[in-house]
């Protein structure tokens, strides 16, 4: 479905980092608390399907198996 170019460890730490920010949304109030919700649900899902619009865009890709 999506190229693949995100490799393992760049993976653990989108998913850890999405997780912190949808919970910091929750934790905090305030106008801009949303923009928690927002990016962590982006980068939560970029760690879980593995695939990065910017990565491709740029041509870059962590993935250890993609080497093109």
């Amino acid at each position: 479905m999506f190229e693949t170019n995100v490799g393992n460890t760049d993976r653990i730490i989108r998913i850890a980092v999405g997780v912190l920010l949808i919970l910091a949304f929750f934790m905090t109030s305030g106008s801009w608390s949303w923009l928690y919700l927002l990016v962590g649900a982006i980068v939560l899902a970029t760690g879980v399907m593995r695939s990065c619009l910017l990565y491709k865009v740029l041509g870059y890709s962590t993935n250890q198996g993609d080497k093109s």
